[in-house]
């Protein structure tokens, strides 16, 4: 099924019901009219970070299904699959292969090792200094070979996550026959995960390293473009490298939208999201919550400083179980750049700012995105959260089938179900659609969509967390308070 302008839902293959079954079932049951494609987070077999370091892409993990059931889900839904473009498990095969046989391996052209990337076998302070990193020292994995040596490869992330050597044929082939092999299995579209990682040179920050940068995101488009499959470079980091990839013509994310809409909402204050909203690429998928935390650095530039630092400490203080902790080491998270917290409960579990950021994300340019969580209007699992110590599992929670009929019974849930489905139908929310949105007080928002002869409107009061949705004049959505 090819890519199609309606809702897209993120999810574990395990987090709506036990597997890809009982999602397909959960989706059949409530949300046919509502959902028109999914992107199932990665699911084959993995050894660590809920499936980005997988160990093989030609299987199905066996406690979520098969193909078959993937192949079923993608009859009914256009779906996207997760390609980790940056690494691959050191419990994968090849990286075994590797260790086993050092130099007669088949695979050791698949790593980056120091001996070969640096001048001398190691950067330089100056060179580490450099590098745009997510540990506190140069990123490497001490690799213990067979034989009784010792080298360092290249790790970004995990210790389970070691990075790929794009600059190598064998690695380029791996890279198409796996694109190839999804396109071939239902994917309508491909999430290129760690993007802006894959990349290394020395004496550069090593991050969307360009002009090298955009010949990866060619080629690979060139891979996929006979079987019309779309990709997404998946990128935090600030808004103008997000404009660059839409100037090319590819697909985006909207980062930056779910702070702008937390500030806006925080402060009844509509003006810095008003110019975003103006500024906007049409061809992007929109999110307000993802399977990790809230990005703060994907709005650098447009809040200001002093904004962006206030609306940051708001989230502490306005919602609730948002605490500093769950973003620390204590909580194995020391991503500065986000915080771990479900959208609803960044609006302190409040039912009516939740519904109006739910409508100003689906009147926004783009296809809107909606987490799972977010979708049944999760509150913070607390507990899963204290029983991982991972920080992110606060905005991860399993729901059952029966917690989800439950679940289905809550006026914020069905009031939501009810705006997905509008967005869906309505031929308004066009992609090419014209925009007006109108600022009439500072805490007043309209924003009017309309596609030949068609139009609907939001009026939302951004201080008192109450919308209207009129079309030709006439209200058709009041949740009122």
């Amino acid at each position: 099924m090819i890519l199609d302008n309606k809702v897209m839902l993120i999810t574990y293959a395990d987090s709506l019901g036990k597997n890809i079954k009982e999602l397909e079932q959960v989706l059949d049951t409530w949300y046919k009219d509502a959902i028109g494609g999914v992107h199932i987070l990665p699911f084959f077999p993995s050894s660590a970070d809920r499936g980005f370091a997988p160990m093989r892409y030609d299987k199905v993990d066996e406690a979520f299904g098969d193909f078959g059931d993937i192949a079923r889900l993608g009859e009914k839904y256009y779906l996207m699959f997760d390609f980790m473009v940056n690494h691959i498990s050191k419990s994968s095969e090849y990286f075994k292969d590797f260790e086993e046989k050092k130099e007669e391996s088949e695979y050791k052209d698949f790593f980056i090792r120091y001996d070969e990337f640096w001048e001398n076998g190691e950067p330089t302070e100056e060179q580490v200094e450099l590098i745009y990193k997510r540990k506190p020292r140069a990123p490497y994995i001490d690799v213990f070979f067979a034989d009784g040596t010792t080298e360092k490869v290249w790790c970004t992330f995990c210790e389970e996550q070691v990075d790929l050597n794009i600059t190598k044929e064998k690695t380029k082939n791996f890279i198409k026959d796996t694109l190839v092999d999804m396109a071939g299995k239902g994917a309508a579209m491909i999430r290129l995960d760690a993007f802006a990682y894959a990349v290394k040179k020395a004496d550069t920050n090593c991050f969307f390293v360009e002009p090298d940068i955009w010949e990866l995101l060619h080629e690979i488009e060139d891979v996929l473009k006979p079987y019309k499959v779309e990709i997404l470079p998946e990128i935090h980091e600030h808004y103008s490298i997000q404009m660059k990839i839409a100037e090319q013509g590819f697909w985006i994310y909207d980062f930056a939208l779910p702070v702008l809409v937390l500030h806006a909402l925080y402060n009844g204050e509509g003006r810095y999201l008003k110019k975003w909203l103006e500024m906007s690429p049409k061809k992007q998928f929109t999110t307000l919550d993802t399977h990790d935390g809230i990005g703060i650095v994907d709005v650098k530039d447009l809040l200001p400083d002093e904004e962006i630092a206030k609306v940051k400490e708001q989230m502490f203080s306005k919602g609730a179980n948002v605490k500093k902790i769950y973003n620390t080491a204590a909580y194995n998270n020391l991503d500065i750049y986000q915080v771990n917290t479900t959208y609803y409960s960044a609006l302190g579990n409040d039912k009516d700012a939740y519904l109006l950021a739910r409508a100003i994300q689906f009147f926004a340019p783009g296809i809107p995105q909606i987490y799972y969580v977010g979708m049944l209007a999760g509150e913070n699992d607390i507990g899963l959260m204290e029983e991982t110590k991972n920080g992110r599992d606060i905005n991860r929670h399993y729901y059952s089938a029966d917690e989800i009929k439950e679940e289905m019974k809550r006026d914020v849930v069905i009031k939501l179900r009810e705006l997905m489905e509008l967005r869906n139908r309505h031929p308004a929310f066009a992609l090419e659609a014209d925009l007006q949105i109108h600022l009439p007080e500072t805490h007043k928002l309209v924003i009017t969509r309309t596609f030949g002869n068609e139009n609907i409107s939001l009026h939302a009061d951004l201080a008192l967390h109450c919308f209207s949705i009129t079309e030709g004049g006439n209200v058709v959505v009041y949740p009122g308070k």
